[in-house]
């Protein structure tokens, strides 16, 4: 079994994110994926930043794969994106089809992110003739889904071609919008966010009426309000998954990778915390826990 460490998705300062990734240099890794994916206007580290880290990170013997943005809502943005695409030395992670279409247009290949509404076999065969080697399944579909879909005629004459990664650790992206939830949980316009998600590594929670966390406001991002943790789902996934994704915490990360690599068996498992679920993996309501 591969791992991955996602994209960090919440904002931190640079300081931080550098101190991050020379850690996740000295990790049992075989992944890393870089760059801003939730909001245009987190610049503590820009392209070049990214770019040095990635170099790195390849120097420690992690594949590096640059992230983009999920969505996109203005002419720089899609410019920024562009320059994702023609970095010229790493591949790049597609949350949206628009990245899709330029990748493909290149000629280059590229790893088709969770946010690509990626359902059925036909969507799946034919992202891997534009130009798919690896794929993160959508959040909310389970692992029956997932076996069923690589047993279709079209996505098995395919199977070499590709390989699938699923979200294994951390909150789940549920949506995006072009409001941030943020900004109006302080009651603050977008445009005058004064960017203050900063003050929320782990993004803020959103508790109903009888105190259950329901979600996490990470900007314009919804994020389940439990983690999602299918550490003790690891030896049924040996047939069908290649890499698993942990998504960056502010806190014990590493130690959670552990976790997973010695659980891949079945030999250590966990017994989850309150706030944690995997029901959608498990074909229940994603807030349950089994």
């Amino acid at each position: 079994m591969q791992y991955s460490l996602g994209p960090v998705l919440y904002f931190w300062p640079k300081d931080t994110m550098q101190r991050f990734y020379r850690e996740a240099a000295e990790q049992p890794l075989d992944t890393v994926y870089l760059g801003e994916t939730v909001c245009s206007k987190r610049r503590e580290l820009k392209l070049p930043d990214y770019m040095a880290l990635a170099h790195e990170l390849r120097e420690a013997g992690k594949q590096v794969c640059l992230s983009t943005m999920t969505l996109l809502e203005a002419p720089s943005e899609l410019r920024e994106l562009k320059r994702y695409c023609d970095n010229g030395d790493f591949l790049v992670e597609a949350n949206d089809m628009g990245a899709v279409q330029m990748l493909r247009s290149a000629g280059l290949p590229f790893v088709a992110g969770a946010a690509i509404n990626c359902y059925n076999q036909h969507t799946l065969a034919l992202l891997v003739d534009q130009g798919m080697t690896r794929w993160l399944m959508p959040v909310e579909l389970s692992g029956d889904w997932l076996a069923q879909i690589l047993r279709q005629p079209e996505v098995q004459e395919r199977r070499h071609l590709f390989e699938t990664e699923v979200f294994a650790f951390g909150h789940l992206p549920l949506a995006w919008s072009a409001r941030c939830f943020t900004a109006r949980s302080e009651n603050r316009h977008k445009d005058q966010c004064e960017l203050c998600c900063i003050r929320y590594p782990k993004g803020r929670t959103v508790t109903s009426q009888d105190g259950r966390e329901v979600f996490v406001l990470n900007g314009i991002q919804t994020q389940s309000g439990e983690r999602y943790n299918l550490v003790n789902q690891l030896p049924g996934m040996h047939k069908s998954v290649d890499m698993l994704r942990l998504s960056p915490e502010i806190e014990g990360t590493w130690e959670w990778l552990q976790r997973f690599r010695a659980n891949e068996q079945g030999n250590a498992p966990i017994t989850l915390a309150s706030n944690e679920c995997n029901g959608y993996w498990l074909k229940l309501a994603g807030m349950m826990q089994q």
